[in-house]
């Protein structure tokens, strides 16, 4: 493994350099990979698998749009795609565990009755094994478990893929019991397209993870923007320009710039009034927020936030219950004029001959 300096501390990581996709093939040449669950990490991973050339299958029950999903990506009832998970899992040495946290909850005794010696079982987030005492996961003796966890949405995984880079990815042993485990892992990290690896825990991915989504990932900004948006339109701008000072110039001119370059460059390239009060207000919701996020986290590490996950997402009205509150942000005043300032993109425009 390489070891890389991160801000001043040594890490080590592993990169398609030193662990290329032909080596990664040559590990994984005698496996058969199930992808239980065909969701976002479910479509994206098992894809990435079946283009590079592993013996990639799919456990999916019929009925839903995991299923149609899977059908129009090219998935073939009774040859590589199961309505049956018992018996995507019978024909697996590799089950890759990608149903919804709630979803691994309700289908594991299913799965465990199915798993035999020496398989490896395989999670894309900690939450199941590490929250056992709420989801009842507590895997076999004599199988590896692992974790590769790319840092990003399914869509991510494949839509990166097909544009020829990668997707930064976690790893981390759980269980050895066939001495190959780390191998497998890296071996399914890198076929599954990820930039580099780096480690963890199975207890560190799920902390991190849960609190990162529901902060600065989705949670956090979501709500920042609202505040903004909401500021403005209550002291007289109008729609477009609070939507446009709050989130189209944010996405479309200076994340990405944030993204290529840092912050830091970003906080040096622009102009001399935005640097000060940039600077200067940076500090103050840096004060403001933190109390918050230690919450967060605190609230992630003692069980809450996965507790109301499982409740919640078990509920037999969850659907319902979702789909109100997405049409809540999705009919708002501020994303309905996203969605029409989204259309009036140059690049969205007619084109005129």
């Amino acid at each position: 493994m390489a070891k890389i300096t991160f801000g001043g501390v040594a890490e080590e990581v592993v990169t398609r350099e030193e662990f290329p996709l032909s080596k990664a093939k040559r590990v994984l040449k005698d496996e058969v990979v199930a992808i239980i669950g065909y969701g976002p990490q479910g479509y994206g991973q098992s894809l990435n698998l079946r283009d590079n050339g592993i013996n990639v299958i799919v456990g999916q029950r019929k009925g839903g749009s995991g299923w149609s999903d899977a059908i129009r990506d090219g998935w073939v009832e009774g040859k590589n795609l199961f309505p049956s998970i018992e018996e995507a899992i019978r024909k697996a040495t590799v089950v890759q565990y990608l149903l919804s946290d709630a979803g691994q909850k309700e289908m594991w005794p299913t799965v465990k009755a199915s798993l035999r010696k020496g398989q490896a079982l395989y999670f894309s987030h900690g939450f199941a094994v590490v929250f056992k005492d709420q989801t009842g996961v507590v895997p076999p003796a004599d199988v590896d478990v692992v974790l590769v966890a790319p840092k990003g949405s399914g869509r991510t995984v494949r839509t990166n893929y097909l544009a020829g880079s990668g997707i930064n990815a976690s790893y981390a042993v759980y269980q050895d019991t066939t001495g190959r485990a780390k191998e497998r892992t890296l071996a399914l990290g890198i076929a599954i397209g990820s930039g580099y690896l780096f480690e963890t825990t199975f207890e560190r991915e799920v902390l991190s993870d849960l609190t990162g989504e529901r902060g600065v990932l989705m949670g956090a900004i979501a709500g920042l923007m609202k505040a903004q948006y909401d500021v403005l339109r209550s002291m007289g701008h109008s729609p477009s320009e609070a939507f446009n000072e709050t989130v189209e110039e944010a996405t479309q001119s200076l994340y990405p710039l944030i993204g290529k370059h840092g912050m830091d460059w970003m906080f040096g390239a622009c102009s001399t009034t935005a640097q000060r009060g940039a600077l200067d207000w940076a500090k103050r919701f840096e004060t403001a927020t933190r109390p918050l996020f230690e919450l967060l986290y605190r609230d992630v590490q003692q069980g809450v936030e996965t507790r109301r996950v499982l409740d919640t997402c078990s509920a037999a009205d969850y659907r319902q219950k979702l789909q109100a509150e997405l049409d809540e942000w999705k009919n708002s005043e501020m994303w309905q004029t996203g969605t029409v300032v989204r259309s009036l993109r140059p690049e969205n425009e007619p084109k005129r001959l």
